[in-house]
C-alpha cells in the first residue's frame, strides 16, 4: 500500500481528538447494540479499525457516521460470533429465555430494545441513541433514510406494544 499522501493527512485532525471527540457516541451505541459485557470490546474493534483506516478518509467526511458504521459491522460480528458460541451453565433453566440475554441485569427497557429485530434495534440506537439523521442511519444499514425511518417507526411501535401488554393498557 502505498504512503498517505502528505496534504491529505493535513486536513484530517489528529486521531486522538477523533477518540475523545466521538468516543462516547460509539460507546453508547455499542452498548445499546450489545449490551454492557460485549461494548467495551466492540469500541475497541471500532477504533482500531478506524486507526487503520483513517489514513485513507476523504477529506470532509462526516467522521462520527464514518464510525458508527465500523461499530455497526463490529456489532454484527459480535452477535454472529454469540449465536454460534455455546453458553455453559450449570444448570438449566426452567423456560427459554423470550427477551435480552437472561441474567445480566438489564432493565426492561434495555431487554424489550435487545428483542427487537436486528434493523429495527439498529435504526433506534443510531438515530436515537448516536444521534444521526435517518439518511446516516440509511447509508450505515445500507438501504435508504425512507427505509432506516420505517425501521424505527416499526421499532418504537412495538416497543409501545410491548408496554401496553405489560401494563393492561388497551390499544
Amino acid at each position: 500500500m502505498p504512503p498517505p499522501d502528505p496534504a491529505h493527512l493535513g486536513t484530517l485532525p489528529p486521531f486522538e481528538r477523533v477518540v475523545s471527540e466521538h468516543g462516547p457516541t460509539v460507546l453508547r451505541v455499542c452498548r445499546a447494540l450489545l449490551g454492557p459485557v460485549d461494548a467495551d470490546d466492540a469500541w475497541s474493534e471500532t477504533f482500531l479499525a478506524a486507526l487503520r483506516a483513517y489514513p485513507e478518509l476523504r477529506p470532509g467526511s462526516n467522521v462520527e457516521a464514518w464510525l458508527v458504521t465500523i461499530a455497526h459491522r463490529k456489532a454484527i460480528d459480535v452477535h454472529r460470533v454469540r449465536n454460534r458460541t455455546p453458553v455453559p451453565s450449570e444448570r438449566l433453566p426452567e423456560h427459554a429465555a423470550t427477551s435480552g440475554i437472561p441474567g445480566t441485569g438489564d432493565d426492561e427497557l434495555w431487554s424489550a430494545v435487545a428483542a427487537l429485530p436486528f434493523t429495527q434495534r439498529a435504526a433506534l440506537v443510531y438515530h436515537y441513541v448516536g444521534g444521526l439523521p435517518y439518511a446516516e442511519v440509511g447509508a450505515v444499514l445500507g438501504n435508504t433514510a425512507d427505509a432506516a425511518r420505517r425501521a424505527a417507526a416499526d421499532g418504537r411501535a412495538a416497543l409501545r406494544r410491548h408496554y401496553r401488554m405489560q401494563t393492561g393498557i388497551p390499544s
